[in-house]
């Protein structure tokens, strides 16, 4: 709990502006994201994707050939089961996704 509270708390500092002559900065702190981990890992859209909120990472598509970097997900509706492909970084947009499932 103490490490939430504190990424809370440094958050709420860094929008305050409490660093003089620094601007306040609009940010959510969150953990950094590696492409090969985020199988079965659970997201909220900000807004409504086709009446849908939840959402859970099904699929990491492995690049062909291997040795190139990972760039397609298949994210799945929890309510209606549809599947979309998107890039893996979309995910760090935090104006249109939050992690976990809020």
């Amino acid at each position: 709990m103490r490490i939430r509270e504190s990424r809370r708390h440094a958050g709420e500092w860094l929008r305050s502006g409490a660093v003089r002559g620094v601007e306040p900065i609009d940010c959510q702190i969150m953990n950094p994201l590696h492409p090969k981990k985020l199988l079965l890992t659970k997201w909220t859209a900000v807004a409504p994707v086709g009446r849908n909120l939840h959402f859970l990472v099904s699929k990491v598509i492995e690049p062909d050939p291997p040795d190139t970097v990972i760039r397609w997900i298949d994210i799945e509706a929890v309510h209606s089961k549809s599947v979309r492909r998107i890039e893996w970084r979309e995910l760090k947009d935090s104006t249109r996704w939050r992690q976990g499932w809020v």
